[in-house]
């Protein structure tokens, strides 16, 4: 992130292929580094900006020149000049609020000189009363008999007080708030014919109402002096699907009969001035907050609404959008209740109050006091995604293995991106062959002839004169031939020997119990013991050296398919015997990793929870982690059965999680990818299962986009480019989700009726659900021993608690719940 000081440092040049639009190219830029070390860069050649974010002060100068630089450009923008226009002009904003946020603001008479085109021929707004001047001159009547009315209105409440201004961006911070009583008719209405003659074409002159402080119950004896009143700023920030996030809240608090403004009071948290006010209790506390939060988030709504319907030419241009807002409300009672009021909109003012509020927590000073995440933090994580979604517009992509129903996101997402994908699949016939830009048809499954294959490929890729900036796979059959054809082509992967070593189970487990250290805690802590099987000689030795009980699985594997628990070598036999008739070659069971063959192996069964860890790495450093929880599955099989995100494990224990899984990741040479790691913890620390490599699959991609605005698909395509993914390096959740997945064998009838997929699918389009299908019904038809997962059915909440509650009315509901099915139960680990 760069910080330019001038206007002079930037420059803005054609962009090619764009017409009317510009690239932003930066020669100078504040830089800053860990450590809180900052330097004066000079860039030779420009930088070329991805994205965008410009101050625009009020008057002429460098907030002119500021705005000029932001209008139309190629990269992204979190404000322009146009916008902000629009968030200035408080009868516009006010209109909007009451209109599409339902947030109270002051009652409010507006006299305007032809108004804005977003305001004629709009429904009337509770509380505002629009009077359109056909001139500037001889209103004198109309003017007083408006205000007399106005004034005497039950509209007013409680209010003893109104103030004038002009609104309109040409007098943002250029006015002096003028205050008179309520019973002051005649002063009113002259004071507005006077500043009638000030007013331009959509300008207005607002009379609006000053909201009374609210009197709160002050516990004993009210403190002598005037009554206080407050000020509250709220800053709300868009995040992964144009959705508002209230970030941080300050307050001001002051003489009820003066008016309070930015910088020219301290700020303060809610909790401080509610208490100085006499409202302490936590819960009426939590109450006010919780009633700002609804209204901020609301006003930003309101606003991303109205600039859906702009062009981009009213933008600004065509990525230019609002970012951030700052929402000052005032707190007064109306019906008993607190209600916050919003005053006006800003761009900056709010976020300054909030970045003053926290300097004075940096300070040094003595005690511990939980820090809070910096208001600025959820725009920055707003800004990088944006910035990589400018990187990658337009990338040229080479995927290896199309999926199946559970990867239609891929395709829906590319297009969303602008990625350019080109496609290796061995269906002719596959849906996607119809999504991508290029489609080269070619027989993926018979593995051992991937280093052949990858020659081939390589020779088609460069026949085709595919220009390509990277080359990834998400499916499992997949990733040791993409990882020999990056290695052919020269892009960026994971070595084809490591990609080799994560894909056998055994060969994982064996190498990293080998793994001793340096550096510790070693790979080899998190290891299982166990034996590779090719014949039932090799059974017969593997239940003499791992102890039983034991898990059988395939070494190849994927879904959890054929995997059981073993009690004895009587049970290891028969197992075995039964892969081995059953699961011969890939016509036996299309994508669970039989191409490579069917043989099996024995490991230790660990006792513990079961937990995913979903990696992104980059040149060997870990770039960022999430943790999801597992409920018990129905043994003797592994199926999985519930899921539960984040963790609800002790932030250590979590920690402890995710260093294991990229200490094993690392011992495998897996350095640059998007990972997914399963381990238990156990009473002893984390214990590998086995490592995916590849983005986790099932719901978690859908999750942690959900929770965490974190794209795992758009970090692992930027990783295949040799692009360094920004991402938090401590990803705070915005909520909790608990899943269930759906059985065929289990729930076919509900399935076909009150779970049917389009009930399903209407339940999601409603936010009542998330549901999640993994494979077509079609496909789910393999019931019993071999059987995957249908479907993931989940519910979100603000606590694991109100989240499980929800799933399982839900399920008890829809019918997935039931005696063969206790969905309680699998949901139990999450308490």
């Amino acid at each position: 992130m760069l910080l330019c000081l001038s206007p002079a440092w930037l420059t803005k040049v054609p962009a090619p292929g764009r017409p009317g639009e510009a690239a932003l190219l930066v020669s100078k830029a504040v830089s800053f580094h860990p450590g809180g070390l900052t330097f004066l860069d000079d860039f030779v050649p420009p930088r070329q900006a991805t994205y965008f974010l410009v101050g625009l002060g009020p008057g002429p100068g460098q907030g002119r020149e500021a705005a000029e630089l932001a209008r139309d450009l190629t990269c992204p923008t979190g404000a322009s000049a146009e916008l902000a226009r629009l968030l200035e002009d408080r009868l516009l904003t006010r209109h909007l609020l009451v209109q599409k946020g339902g947030v109270a603001v002051p009652a409010t008479l507006a006299f305007t000189y032809k108004p804005p085109t977003l305001l004629q021929g709009g429904d009337a707004s509770p509380g505002l009363r629009l009077v359109e001047l056909s001139g500037k001159e001889g209103q004198e009547a109309l003017v007083k008999e408006e205000v007399g009315a106005f004034l005497h209105s039950e509209a007013l409440g409680d209010a003893l007080q109104v103030a004038i201004k002009l609104s309109g961006w040409r007098w943002r911070g250029r006015q002096a708030l003028r205050l008179f009583p309520r019973t002051e008719v005649g002063t009113v209405a002259d004071t507005v014919v006077a500043l009638l003659e000030k007013l331009e074409e959509e300008e207005s002159v607002l009379v609006e109402a000053v909201c009374p402080p609210a009197r709160l119950p002050f516990p004993g004896n009210a403190p002598p002096g005037p009554e206080l009143a407050m000020r509250i700023c709220a800053v709300v920030c868009r995040t992964q699907g144009d959705r508002p996030l209230l970030s941080k809240v300050v307050c001001a608090v002051g003489r009820g009969d003066r008016p309070l403004r930015h910088q020219n009071s301290l700020p303060r948290t809610l909790e401080v001035v509610l208490a100085q006010c006499g409202l302490g209790e936590a819960a009426q506390v939590a109450v006010v907050r919780q009633s700002v939060k609804a209204a901020s988030e609301a006003a930003l709504a309101a606003v991303l609404a109205l600039e859906a319907g702009l062009s981009a030419e009213q933008r600004g241009g065509r990525l230019a959008c609002t970012d951030f807002l700052g929402v000052d409300f005032a707190l007064t009672v109306a019906g008993g209740t607190l209600i916050p009021v919003a005053l006006e909109l800003n761009t900056g003012l709010c976020l300054e109050a909030c970045g003053a509020l926290e300097g004075l927590w940096a300070a040094p000073r003595w005690g511990t006091a939980t820090r809070e995440a910096a208001a600025a933090t959820p725009l920055v994580e707003t800004m990088l995604r944006r910035s990589a979604r400018c990187l990658m517009e337009g990338k040229q992509l080479l995927v290896i293995g199309a999926g199946g129903v559970g990867k239609k996101f891929v395709w829906e997402a590319a297009r969303d991106y602008g990625l350019k994908l080109h496609l290796v699949e061995s269906d002719p016939n596959h849906f996607a062959s119809q999504l991508v830009q290029t489609f080269i048809h070619f027989d993926v499954t018979e593995h051992r002839k991937d280093e052949e294959n990858a020659r081939l490929l390589a020779e088609l890729v460069r026949a085709r004169g595919l220009q390509l900036d990277g080359c990834f796979s998400y499916w499992d059959d997949c990733l040791v031939l993409t990882a020999l054809l990056c290695q052919e082509l020269g892009l960026p992967c994971s070595p084809p020997a490591a990609m080799r070593l994560a894909k056998q189970k055994s060969r994982t487990q064996l190498h990293l119990l080998c793994c001793h250290g340096p550096p510790w805690p070693a790979p080899s802590l998190h290891a299982v013991p166990c034996c590779p099987l090719e014949s039932e000689a090799d059974v017969e030795r593997a239940v003499c050296q791992v102890p039983l009980p034991g898990v059988m699985k395939l070494e190849f594997g994927a879904g959890a398919v054929g995997v059981r628990l073993v009690e004895d070598a009587l049970q290891c036999h028969q197992h075995f015997s039964q892969i081995a008739h059953d699961l011969q070659g890939e016509a036996d069971h299309p994508g669970i990793g039989l191409g490579w063959g069917n043989s099996m192996l024995l490991m230790e069964f660990i006792e513990g929870t079961e937990h995913d860890v979903d990696l992104v790495l980059f040149g060997g450093r870990l770039l960022a982690a999430f943790v999801s929880d597992n409920g018990p599955t129905r043994l003797p099989g592994f199926t999985e059965t519930a899921a539960c995100m984040p963790t609800g494990l002790a932030p250590e224990q979590e920690a402890q999680l995710v260093q294991a899984a990229f200490r094993c990741c690392l011992g495998c040479g897996l350095l640059d990818g998007v990972f997914n790691v399963e381990l238990k913890m156990t009473k002893a620390g984390p214990r590998l299962i086995e490592i995916n490599p590849r983005m986790g699959g099932f719901y978690l991609r859908d999750w942690i986009l959900e929770l965490y605005g974190v794209d795992l698909l758009l970090a692992a395509a930027m990783v295949a480019c040799g692009l360094q993914p920004a991402l938090p390096a401590h990803p705070r959740a915005s909520g909790h989700i608990v899943g269930v997945t759906g059985l065929v064998s289990q729930h076919l009838q509900v399935l076909s009726s009150t779970a049917s997929q389009e009930t399903l699918q209407a339940l999601h389009d409603q936010g009542l659900l998330r549901f999640n299908q993994f494979i077509s019904l079609e496909e789910a038809q393999v019931t019993g021993e071999y059987e995957e997962p249908y479907c993931s059915v989940a519910c979100a909440g603000p606590s694991p608690a109100e989240a499980r509650l929800r799933l399982l009315g839900l399920c008890q509901g829809l019918g997935i719940d039931g005696p063969h099915y206790p969905v309680a139960h699998f949901l139990s680990h999450f308490k």
